[in-house]
């Protein structure tokens, strides 16, 4: 296992609190500033689209200077940083796979969506769940931290990620549905395994493949896709299984997997 340092200097984040508190995970806005700009971006660029040429029509400078911190909070917004430069590779190699993909580089960022992954996954398919539900996830997580209008935000917002992403459906009444996996899905969630210290087979039973709510068979028929794709280098063999990704890290930052 990598230790915490080194996930937090390739991109994760941890601790207690997250955009989650008062945002979802912000889909229309990186699509806008994505469909804008090329994937060699620069953070300065998508500040200045925000913040100058306001390109998201906030309303206020004020407004505009919140979303990109929430934005960076959420995503990094920066191509130094490991794990966004592959994500933003990624969301231009398959249009169908990006509210998924959102949803899992929000999970890596934000400790608020990860405290409810579990309860989403709980779920059978077509169980409700309720505001209140959630709202009871975080109030036991987090005792005597929240006051009970937070509660009511944290779980309004983390269930509309989870809508976003497919996982759950219904606007006011929602149930739990099953979301579309994609082969470039199934790639980052074993990148972000791999970040984290594991290799061969044990990429596929970690929490990011686990969130994908794939039989075995399904996840190594969608690595093999991925790997016809291009989006990483696949190989099974009986019991042996061995991934690698061409050109993600560079050899500084894959030396930090070896600290």
């Amino acid at each position: 296992m990598s230790s915490t340092a080194t996930q937090q200097k390739l991109g994760f984040k941890f601790g207690r609190n997250g955009v989650h508190s008062s945002r979802t995970m912000m889909l229309a806005e990186i699509s806008e500033l994505f469909h804008g700009r090329p994937a060699s971006a620069t953070a300065a660029q998508y500040k200045e689209d925000i913040e100058f040429f306001n390109v998201l029509h906030k309303p206020t400078e004020k407004s505009r200077q919140l979303t990109w911190r929430h934005l960076v909070d959420l995503y990094g917004m920066d191509t130094g940083i490991p794990l966004f430069r592959v994500f933003r590779r990624l969301w231009d190699s398959d249009e169908s796979a990006r509210t998924l993909l959102a949803c899992q580089m929000g999970l890596a960022r934000d400790p608020l969506l990860r405290i409810s992954m579990d309860k989403i996954l709980q779920l059978t398919p077509g169980e409700r769940l309720s505001r209140e539900d959630m709202e009871q996830v975080f109030a036991e997580r987090c005792p005597d931290r929240y006051s009970a209008a937070t509660l009511k935000s944290i779980a309004q917002n983390v269930n509309g990620t989870w809508t976003h992403a497919g996982y759950l459906e219904g606007r006011t009444k929602k149930h739990r549905s099953e979301p579309d996996i994609r082969p470039v899905n199934v790639a980052f969630a074993l990148f972000l395994g791999y970040l984290q210290g594991a290799t061969g087979s044990r990429l596929f039973s970690t929490e990011w493949t686990r969130v994908l709510c794939c039989r075995q068979e399904r996840l190594l028929e969608l690595a093999r896709q991925a790997s016809y794709s291009g989006l990483l280098n696949f190989k099974h063999s009986s019991e042996v299984v061995e991934i690698t990704f061409p050109d993600y890290l560079t050899r500084e930052e894959e030396s930090w997997l070896h600290e």
